[in-house]
């Protein structure tokens, strides 16, 4: 019998991704993010009547974690070289600028510096905060994404 493909993470497409613990792969669940989570953040950019069907939300849920995994990635490379342990906010918008996302980087450094001014309290989640409120549309808000 012919084998499925495999994904990155080592789950058959077709079974849905997942593959047992003592195969040595890493299940689907502990590789993406929560498809809740996911569907939540995709509707916020729909009009209140709108639907995604399931197959959207699966292949932005596998696209976003995947792109997570490239960034983060390169980011370890350089820390390695670095000889530190631990990535930084600088490490990923480094990364960003090298793969090639040069577009996202002037927005993700606002909501960096706002994120170590303190504003942790819903800026992070999109929600509204004092500061934010007073100083206009927050990196939260951009819809270019």
């Amino acid at each position: 019998m012919a084998e499925a493909p495999t994904s990155p993470a080592g789950g058959s497409h077709e079974s849905g991704g997942e593959q047992s613990p003592q195969a040595g792969g890493v299940r689907e669940q502990d590789r993406y993010l929560p498809i809740a989570n996911i569907s939540r953040i995709m509707k916020k950019a729909l009009p209140a009547n709108g639907k995604i069907a399931k197959d959207a939300k699966d292949t932005v849920q596998e696209c976003v974690s995947e792109f997570i995994s490239f960034i983060t990635s390169e980011a370890s490379d350089k820390c390695q070289k670095e000889k530190r342990k631990t990535i930084n906010g600088d490490d990923l918008l480094w990364a960003m600028a090298t793969l090639g996302f040069e577009d996202y980087i002037d927005p993700l450094k606002i909501y960096l510096a706002r994120y170590r001014e303190g504003d942790t309290k819903g800026s992070a989640r999109g929600e509204g905060s004092a500061k934010r409120e007073a100083g206009g549309a927050g990196p939260a808000q951009n819809s270019q994404v």
